[in-house]
């Protein structure tokens, strides 16, 4: 039972672990995403 347990816990901490990855990824994108808005802003 011990067990069971620690395999869930390790399953949920890889879990969180791969959100927070994905989350940065997807602010890196928008950051990039906002920083060509601002290069054709300045343009015009």
């Amino acid at each position: 039972m011990n067990r069971f347990f620690t395999v869930i816990a390790a399953m949920f901490a890889l879990l969180a672990l791969q959100a927070c990855n994905t989350v940065e990824g997807l602010g890196k994108d928008i950051t990039k995403a906002g920083e060509k808005i601002e290069e054709v802003a300045k343009k015009k």
